[in-house]
């Protein structure tokens, strides 16, 4: 191959020197580079061609994907990128067969194209990694790793060590000698690295203590975050809000401070009701055996009251309680009865989830009444339907008091003052 090389070279040389004014050499090596640049950009065209048919026959077609799908798009740029790298390693290659040793021109083609090779394939890297976040974010349930932080990381580290890989062949120097030197900048480094550092290693202390993930229901006052997790990067998180603004968080904010995450209330597959009525103390009395009929109709409470009424009049027999004195017998009270229809009536509800606690408890009173707690859970978490579902409960609540003979609380409003005014 040296031999045919160099007759050739000797052809050329004495054909140009025959025919072409000039110098022969320059000729020569405008006539390579013309090869080399021809060459070159058929190799190009070619690989472009080949990969465009592999992709659409082997990726298209088996996995159900279109021309404007993101990972193909992504797949055709990296076999783009991947050929440029490789046009420059056959520039290389046809240089060094065709170009004599130790010319200039040689050298300048080499400091050239090493550049163009080291950034193509950064280029490539970065748009492998693309492709495996675009990959993850086509699951259909997300990853509690996060790894568009640790892609970041890897892009942030490969940048650095291909800028020094750059340099040192610009420099005509081992690698090792600039990293050495780099010890002395640690300091430096570490304050202009400081928010992806951090942010690494809280994204690392997240996914080990699976804390959050994307599509998690986020809550951090501090930031005004209340909405769902939309992307966790190396720096930053950030939250869609209900509102549809979007709060970006610090990720390392997320280890130093505090937040709720409501991923198991949607994992539970229920959400909690918990909200009290207020009711007017002075509308609680004993209930009247009249009252007591008229409720033993209400088929929430038949089967309580009658219990109820056997153990009552045993006890009271028992006792031989004065029954002419009131507070010397034991009567039911207008709001227990109550209590227990709630508790009935929550128990038969189609929209509670029964294997949640429910709890109807009386709470301490206060200057706005009897506080009557519901605690119990819906059977769905969708938002909307939840309110539909808190909303119809107290509706019927609100309603049904009177049948209790129970006031809700209000506070006195303006109309009342100017009641008592007039009067």
């Amino acid at each position: 191959m040296t031999e045919v090389r160099t007759q050739l070279r000797e052809f050329l040389l004495g054909w140009f020197g025959e025919y072409l004014p000039g110098s022969v050499f320059l000729w020569y090596d405008a006539l390579f580079l013309c090869w080399i640049v021809i060459f070159s950009i058929a190799l190009h065209l070619g690989l472009r061609i080949l990969t465009k048919h592999l992709i659409k026959d082997r990726l298209i077609g088996k996995r159900d994907l279109t021309d404007n799908d993101v990972i193909v798009s992504l797949v055709l740029k990296l076999a783009k990128n991947l050929s440029f790298a490789l046009q420059g390693a056959v520039v290389i290659i046809q240089a060094n067969l065709w170009l004599a040793q130790g010319v200039t021109f040689l050298y300048l083609i080499k400091v050239i194209t090493d550049q163009w090779i080291i950034l193509f394939l950064l280029l490539s890297l970065f748009t492998l990694l693309d492709i495996f976040q675009a990959l993850s974010d086509k699951r259909s349930k997300p990853a509690h790793f996060p790894l568009r932080g640790l892609l970041q990381t890897v892009k942030l580290i490969a940048s650095v060590l291909t800028g020094i890989l750059a340099v040192s062949l610009l420099m005509d120097k081992s690698p090792l000698i600039l990293l050495s030197g780099l010890g002395a900048l640690s300091a430096v480094l570490l304050l202009v690295f400081k928010d992806p550092i951090l942010g690494l290693v809280a994204g690392i202390q997240l996914s080990a203590n699976n804390m959050l993930a994307v599509g998690d229901w986020l809550e951090m006052p501090k930031y005004g975050a209340d909405g769902d997790v939309i992307d966790i990067a190396l720096t930053t998180v950030k939250v869609k809000n209900w509102d549809k603004t979007i709060t970006t968080i610090p990720t390392y904010a997320l280890i130093s401070d505090s937040f709720k995450n409501w991923r198991g209330m949607s994992e539970s597959g229920g959400r909690r009701i918990k909200r009290s009525i207020h009711i007017e103390m002075s509308s609680v009395c004993f209930l009247t055996e009249q009252e007591i009929e008229e409720l033993e109709k209400v088929h929430l409470l038949s089967d309580y009251l009658a219990a109820k009424r056997s153990v009552v009049a045993q006890e009271n027999k028992t006792k031989k309680a004065d029954m002419s004195v009131m507070i010397n017998t034991r009567r039911l009270t207008n709001v227990g009865t109550f209590r227990h229809y709630l508790v009935a009536f929550l128990k038969q509800h189609p929209k509670i989830h029964q294997q949640m606690t429910l709890i109807v408890r009386q709470l301490e009173p206060n200057n706005n009444g009897l506080p009557i707690e519901l605690y119990a859970f819906s059977n769905t978490t969708n938002w909307a339907e939840y309110e539909d579902i808190q909303s119809d409960i107290f509706d019927h609540i609100i309603a049904i008091l009177p049948a209790f003979n129970l006031r809700l609380h209000e506070s006195p409003t303006g109309n009342d003052i100017r009641l008592l005014v007039k009067q």
